[in-house]
C-alpha cells in the first residue's frame, strides 16, 4: 500500500463556476445531527450525558466523491461521534451525521479507537490520515484517555489500514494540531505534524517505521503567546517536488522548507523566511498544488495565495466570503465537481457557550 509510487499531486482545482444545483452549493446542518444505530442506542448515550448535541463542531473536513469526512473534536463532553461522515448528495440540503467508518471506532477510552479527532488529510493514494491527540474534553477539563496517535484509513474500503504511536516522539506538553502526508520520490510515505507547544515538527517515516522530531528555530516563535497555533500546508511545486509551509498564528512571518530537508531530520539553515504577513493569519488549506489559501484572525473574507508568486499583498486575491457570523476553517479540493469547497460554521459562538441548539455548520462550494 505505503510503496506505491505516488502519483503528481499538483492538479489545481479551477475556481470557475458550473451548473451546480443548490444542494451542492449548500449543504447545512446544526449540532451533531446524527444517524443512530438505533433509537434505544441515541437515549442511552442522551441519558448518561454522552450525546449533547449541542456540543458537537466540526472544523477540518475532506471530500473523497461525494462524501465529506468531518473532524468532531471532543472539546467537551456529550460527543459521540469524532470523525464523522456527510453526504454532498443529500437532496434536502440537510446534512446527516454518519460514524466514520464505524461506530465501534468511536469509542472513547479504548485505545485503538478514535479518542480525538483534531485534523485530518487526504493524500493521493486516497488514504486518509487521521490525527488524535487522545485527550477528551480539550476545554473544559481536560482528560488523557490514550496516547496520542495518527489512524490511517483507506477510503476505497473504510478500513484501518494502519496506526502511528506517536507518544514516543512527544511529551506531556504537546500539544498536536496539524498533520499532512507526503510520498518522496520512491513512493514511501511521510507524515508532518504539527507540535505548537515543544516548537517542533514530527516527521514519521511510514514505511520503515521510524520517526524524530525537527527543532524548528526561535526566530519562528517571536511574538508568539505561550499557547499557540501552529499551521502546517503542504504545497507542490511545478517540478514536483514539496515543500510545507508553516507559521504559529501569533508570528509576524511565514516560512517555508523543502520536505526533503524535513526529511533528513535537521531544519538547522534550510528555512526560508518568505515574508511579513500583514496581519495574523489563519491557515485554512491549499489546492493541492501551489494555491494556499487563509484568512485574517476575525474576519470572514478568504484569501487565495499562489506560492509561485511573491507573498505580498499584491499576490493575494479574495475568493469567498461567510455570511451571517460564520468564519470558515478549513478549505479543500472537491475533484468531483472541479471545485474549491469550505467548511464554515459560528465556532466563535461555539467557544463561548452561546449556540443554543449547536454550532450552525456549511459545507459550500467556492
Amino acid at each position: 500500500m505505503f510503496s506505491l509510487l505516488a502519483v503528481t499531486f499538483a492538479v489545481v482545482v479551477a475556481l470557475v463556476a458550473g451548473d451546480v444545483t443548490k444542494c451542492d452549493k449548500n449543504i447545512v446542518w446544526t449540532g451533531g445531527s446524527f444517524e443512530w444505530p438505533c433509537s434505544a442506542t441515541k437515549s442511552m448515550f442522551k441519558s448518561n450525558g454522552r450525546y449533547i448535541s449541542k456540543n458537537v463542531l466540526a472544523t477540518r473536513t475532506a471530500i473523497y466523491k461525494d462524501d465529506a469526512i468531518l473532524t468532531l473534536p471532543r472539546f467537551k463532553a456529550g460527543v459521540p461521534v469524532t470523525l464523522a461522515r456527510v453526504s454532498l448528495k443529500d437532496k434536502n440540503c440537510q446534512a446527516s451525521l454518519f460514524a466514520y467508518p464505524c461506530w465501534s471506532l468511536q469509542e472513547e477510552g479504548t485505545c485503538s479507537a478514535l479518542q480525538n479527532a483534531v485534523d485530518l488529510y487526504l493524500d493521493p493514494q486516497d488514504i486518509l490520515w487521521v490525527l488524535d491527540t487522545g485527550i477528551v474534553n480539550s476545554l473544559e477539563e481536560p482528560l488523557r484517555k490514550c496516547p496520542p496517535k495518527v489512524v490511517a484509513l483507506d477510503m476505497k474500503t473504510g478500513k484501518v489500514v494502519k496506526r502511528i504511536d506517536l507518544s514516543g516522539l512527544t511529551s506531556a506538553s504537546s500539544r498536536l494540531q496539524y498533520v499532512v502526508a507526503d510520498y518522496n520520490e520512491d513512493g514511501r510515505v511521510f507524515i508532518y505534524v504539527s507540535d505548537a507547544a515543544t516548537r517542533a515538527i514530527l516527521v514519521y517515516d511510514v514505511t520503515s517505521s521510524r520517526g524524530y522530531r525537527v527543532i524548528l528555530p526561535e526566530a519562528v516563535t517571536m511574538n508568539c503567546s505561550r499557547r499557540d497555533v501552529l499551521y502546517l500546508a503542504l504545497m507542490y511545486r511545478q517540478d514536483g517536488s514539496t515543500c510545507l509551509i508553516f507559521t504559529y498564528l501569533g508570528s509576524s512571518r511565514l516560512f517555508s522548507i523543502r520536505t526533503d530537508h524535513l526529511r533528513s531530520g535537521s531544519a538547522h539553515g534550510k528555512i526560508h523566511d518568505l515574508g511579513p504577513k500583514p496581519r495574523r493569519m489563519i491557515i485554512l488549506g491549499t489546492d493541492n498544488g501551489s494555491a494556499l489559501f487563509f484568512r485574517y484572525e476575525g474576519e470572514s473574507d478568504v484569501y487565495r495565495w499562489d506560492s509561485t508568486t511573491p507573498f505580498i499583498s499584491a499576490s493575494f486575491q479574495v475568493v469567498y466570503k461567510s455570511d451571517d457570523c460564520n468564519l470558515v476553517t478549513h478549505v479543500v479540493a472537491d475533484y468531483k465537481r472541479g471545485r474549491m469547497r469550505v467548511l464554515e460554521s459560528n465556532f466563535a459562538d461555539y467557544m463561548q457557550g452561546t449556540v443554543g441548539c449547536g454550532a450552525n455548520h456549511a459545507l459550500n462550494l467556492i
